[in-house]
């Protein structure tokens, strides 16, 4: 599938947080000249108050841009979390927790959920013993994910590793 590929920053500018789509050797505020206004020529100047519509887009778009997925594919996570019984939000944000790359990136593999999304498309993630490198794959409860002898070598990859024998 499909990804962002334009400038991070401006993303994380427009809704006025750090969506961690950089890495985080520096803090928002010191990669961004202006980081209280928005991207474009009139940043500066506050808008209306938004309606509660306005509200919804904006945090749904949050959403988006933080898990990396674009209307579409988030669209068909909305439609199923409506269908699975239970609160629609907390189904939608267990559906995006479980994709892949964002296992990935909760097991310090990445240190950002783009880096993760390399990592798994690149072939470096065994679950279940096999090779998966689709990013958006679905992880149930109970697979083991590792890492392949190969990949084990990679500089990030054997930071993480090093930190789990640690613990």
């Amino acid at each position: 599938m499909a990804r962002y590929l334009g400038p991070k920053l401006k993303l994380s500018r427009r809704e006025g947080i750090d969506l961690n789509l950089k890495s985080a050797r520096r803090s928002f505020e010191s990669k961004v000249k202006d980081a209280g206004s928005k991207p474009g020529q009139h940043g500066k100047i506050s808008g209306a108050r938004t309606s509660d519509y306005g509200t919804q887009m904006r945090e749904a778009q949050k959403v988006k841009r933080i898990y990396g997925v674009l209307e579409r594919q988030f669209r068909r996570y909305f439609a199923e979390a409506e269908r699975i019984t239970g609160n629609t939000g907390e189904n939608l944000i267990a559906l995006l927790e479980s994709r892949l790359d964002n296992v990935v990136y909760r097991m310090g593999f990445g240190s950002t959920r783009a880096e993760a999304r390399q990592v798994v498309s690149h072939g470096a993630i065994l679950v279940n013993g096999k090779k998966v490198n689709i990013p958006s794959y679905h992880v149930k409860p109970g697979d083991v994910i590792s890492v392949r002898e190969k990949a084990q070598k990679q500089v990030r990859i054997a930071e993480a590793l090093d930190l789990a024998q640690q613990n």
